[in-house]
C-alpha cells in the first residue's frame, strides 16, 4: 500500500521478517519506557535509589520476596507513582492523537492543538480561575474539579463546532485545518480577555496552569485518563488500515472502501477527546503530540498498524523523561514540564524536519 518497500514485501519470508523487526522494536521501545519509569521513581527530593524503589513497587505484589520501608512505600505509591502513570497515558493520548491528526489532515505539521483543543481547554479554565466556578458546582465539587471539567468541556467545544462547519463546507483536510485556525483564534482571543479582567492572583493561576505540569497526579485523575485512552484506542486501532489508506489520496482511499468523511470527523472526535483528557488535567503540554509521531516514523515506518501503538510507547518515554528532567534540573525547584517539553521539542522537531525523507511525507 505504498508504505515500506525494501524487500520486506517481496515474499511470504520477507514480510515475516518485516513484522518480525517491528515486534522486536516495540519490545525494546517497551523496555526503554520501563527503564525511564524505574529512574523517574528514583528521582526527586526525598532519596530513594533505583533499587528501593524498586522494591518498594514489587513489595506492594510480593511482600515476602522484597523488603521496603513505610517511607519509600509512601514515596513511591502515593507520590511517584500516580504522576508516572499520569506521564506514560498522558503522554501517550498526545501521540496518538498526533498520529491520527497528522493522518486525517493530510499535515506533518498538525498536532492535536492543531483544531484549538489547547486553546478551547485554556479558556475553560480561566473561565473557572476568573470567575471562581459557576452554577454553584465549586460548593459540591470543589473548584479543582470543576475548573477540569470545565477545560474538558471547553476542550471538546472547538471539534464539535468544525463538525457543523464540515457538514456544511465538507470534510476535506484544508476545511478541517482552517476551521481549526479560526477556533484556535477564537478560544486564544476570550483567553486573552480572561487574563485581562482577572485580577493578578487569578492571572498567574491562569499562566501557571497554561504552563502545564503533573504536580496534581493523583491515582483517580490518573485512572479517568486511562480510561479514555484505553476506549479511545479501540476505534484508532480498527482504523490503522483505513489510515493506510488515505496516505494513498481520498479518492484511491474510497476506491479501497473506506468512509474518508467519516474516518475524518470521527478521527478528530477520538484525537480531540484524548487530548481534552490529557490537558484538563494537566494544563497545555507542547510539542509531545508533534514529535512523537515523527520519532517514531523514522523508526517505525508509516505502517499505522505498528505507528500507533509505538507512537503511545515514544510519546509516554518522551513525557515520563520530560518530567524527570524538570524535577530534577534545577533541584529543589519542580519545573513544570510544559516548559520542558517546549524547549526540547523546538529543536528537536527542527532536527527532524530535516532529516525527514521525502517518501514519509
Amino acid at each position: 500500500m505504498g508504505l515500506e518497500h525494501g524487500g520486506y514485501w517481496d515474499s511470504e519470508d520477507g514480510y515475516a521478517k518485516y513484522i518480525n523487526r517491528k515486534y522486536l522494536f516495540l519490545v525494546t521501545s517497551l523496555i526503554i519506557l520501563g527503564i525511564t519509569s524505574i529512574a523517574s521513581l528514583s528521582a526527586g527530593s526525598a532519596t530513594v535509589g533505583i533499587v528501593e524503589a524498586v522494591n518498594a513497587v514489587l513489595n506492594r505484589f510480593f511482600p515476602t520476596t522484597f523488603s521496603s520501608s513505610h517511607l519509600e512505600s509512601t514515596i513511591v505509591w502515593h507520590l511517584r507513582m500516580p504522576r508516572v502513570f499520569m506521564a506514560i497515558v498522558a503522554g501517550a493520548c498526545l501521540a496518538v492523537a498526533g498520529v491520527v491528526m497528522q493522518n486525517i489532515l493530510k499535515n506533518p505539521l498538525a498536532s492535536p492543538y492543531t483544531l484549538g483543543v489547547a486553546s478551547g481547554a485554556g479558556f475553560g479554565a480561566a473561565l473557572v480561575i476568573v470567575t471562581g466556578g459557576f452554577l454553584g458546582l465549586q460548593t459540591l465539587i470543589g473548584q479543582d474539579w470543576v475548573l477540569v471539567i470545565s477545560a474538558f468541556i471547553f476542550a471538546l467545544a472547538p471539534a464539535f463546532l468544525i463538525i457543523g462547519i464540515t457538514k456544511m463546507k465538507g470534510s476535506d483536510s484544508a476545511t478541517l485545518i482552517l476551521a481549526g485556525i479560526a477556533m484556535m483564534y477564537l478560544f486564544s482571543a476570550g483567553l486573552s480577555l480572561l487574563q485581562y479582567i482577572g485580577d493578578e492572583s487569578e492571572v498567574t493561576a491562569i499562566v501557571y496552569w497554561l504552563f502545564g505540569s503533573l504536580g496534581k497526579a493523583d491515582w483517580m485523575n490518573t485512572g479517568i485518563v486511562t480510561i479514555i485512552l484505553l476506549i479511545m484506542l479501540i476505534p484508532v486501532v480498527k482504523w490503522t488500515w483505513d489510515f493506510n489508506a488515505l496516505m494513498l489520496g481520498d479518492e484511491t482511499a474510497s476506491s479501497l472502501g473506506v468512509d474518508v468523511e467519516k474516518i475524518r470527523i470521527y478521527g478528530m472526535v477520538v484525537a480531540s477527546l484524548m487530548t481534552a483528557a490529557a490537558v484538563s488535567f494537566l494544563g497545555t503540554i507542547g510539542f509531545i503530540g508533534l514529535v512523537a509521531p515523527h520519532i517514531t516514523r523514522m523508526i517505525y515506518g508509516t505502517d499505522h498498524r505498528f505507528l500507533v501503538p509505538a507512537s503511545a510507547i515514544i510519546g509516554a518515554i518522551i513525557l515520563v523523561a520530560s518530567d524527570t528532567v524538570a524535577r530534577t534540573i534545577i533541584y529543589p525547584e519542580v519545573l513544570p514540564v510544559g516548559i520542558l517539553t517546549s524547549f526540547l521539542g523546538v529543536p528537536l522537531f527542527l532536527y527532524l524536519i530535516l532529516r525527514r525523507r521525502k517518501r514519509n511525507w
